[in-house]
């Protein structure tokens, strides 16, 4: 085989080309020209395909971008328009298309907003209640007005031939002995002492007109003597307005009889007798049997 490479054609497109000897010079140049034919078609097709490449690639980078704005807005979800072949726009009707879903979506999106902003805005407090509304059931228990009324001593029944003035104003003086815890004997010899003193009436005095004006049973005129144990303002027993309360009074007589010694084991007579001096002292004993039964009854 000789070499044919100085008969290659210096201006195709190819290189040394192989042929036999047979062939005829006719025939290697109608070879020689569908080989360049050939190659040169091989190379427009090479370029289309890069044409096309990069049209596929435009579209890839479309298609990305347009589904990256859809994912920030918040689309739930996006039609994805078929795309055209490479090297083609899109037609009238489906630029039509693409502007009206875009238009409808932008409408959804507004039509989400409104729709939620009321939902997370606290409500404004109301100045007034509505006139529908109705009332709240309070939850503090009310209290029954039984169950808030101060209950009533018990008023007890008179005994000892007393009527029912004189038992309030025994049992008066034996609850304020009860409050100095006083014995029980200091008792008995108060409601005596009062029994003999005032014949257990609370008595204000015709000398001190004053002692009229306060709470009374009765009127006296031994001296300014007043109240239930007929004490006299002017020996050091006290006020008018206090001597007429018959649990004042109580008091200033056994804070005396307290004081005097022995008096526990005294007769009643002297003992009453040591604090009141009195011109008739031996009639206290006369009702200490009166005064014990009294005491009994309302300490019982």
């Amino acid at each position: 085989m000789r070499n044919d490479g100085n008969l290659d054609d210096h201006h195709g497109l190819g290189g040394p080309a192989d042929r036999s000897d047979d062939v005829t010079s006719t025939n290697w140049a109608g070879s020689g020209f569908k080989y360049r034919l050939s190659n040169a078609l091989s190379r427009l097709a090479g370029l289309a395909g890069l044409d096309n490449q990069a049209a596929d690639r435009r579209r890839r980078n479309r298609m990305a971008i347009i589904s990256g704005a859809a994912c920030c807005l918040g689309l739930v979800g996006f039609s994805l328009i078929p795309a055209n072949p490479a090297g083609q726009s899109p037609t009238p009707d489906q630029r039509a298309e693409i502007a009206q879903r875009a238009e409808a979506d932008a409408a959804s999106r507004g039509k989400a907003r409104e729709s939620v902003a009321p939902v997370t805005e606290s409500p404004a407090p109301s100045s007034s209640p509505s006139p529908t509304a109705e009332p709240t059931p309070s939850t503090k228990p009310t209290r029954s007005a039984k169950a808030t009324a101060k209950p009533k001593p018990k008023r007890i029944t008179p005994v000892a031939g007393l009527d029912q003035a004189q038992m309030d104003n025994a049992t008066a003086i034996v609850r304020a002995g009860q409050k100095m815890d006083v014995p029980r004997r200091a008792l008995v010899i108060a409601v005596a002492t009062a029994m003999q003193e005032s014949n257990l009436y609370n008595y204000a005095s015709g000398v001190l007109p004053e002692s009229q004006n306060y709470p009374h049973q009765a009127i006296g005129w031994d001296h300014d003597s007043v109240g239930l144990f007929q004490q006299r303002p002017s020996t050091g027993w006290g006020a008018v307005p206090d001597l007429m309360k018959p649990e004042y009074a109580t008091q200033q007589f056994l804070a005396a009889l307290l004081e005097v010694p022995g008096w526990q084991d005294l007769p009643l007579t002297v003992a009453a007798q040591t604090v009141q001096v009195s011109a008739f002292g031996w009639l206290y004993a006369q009702h200490e049997w009166r005064a014990t039964e009294v005491v009994d009854v309302v300490v019982s």
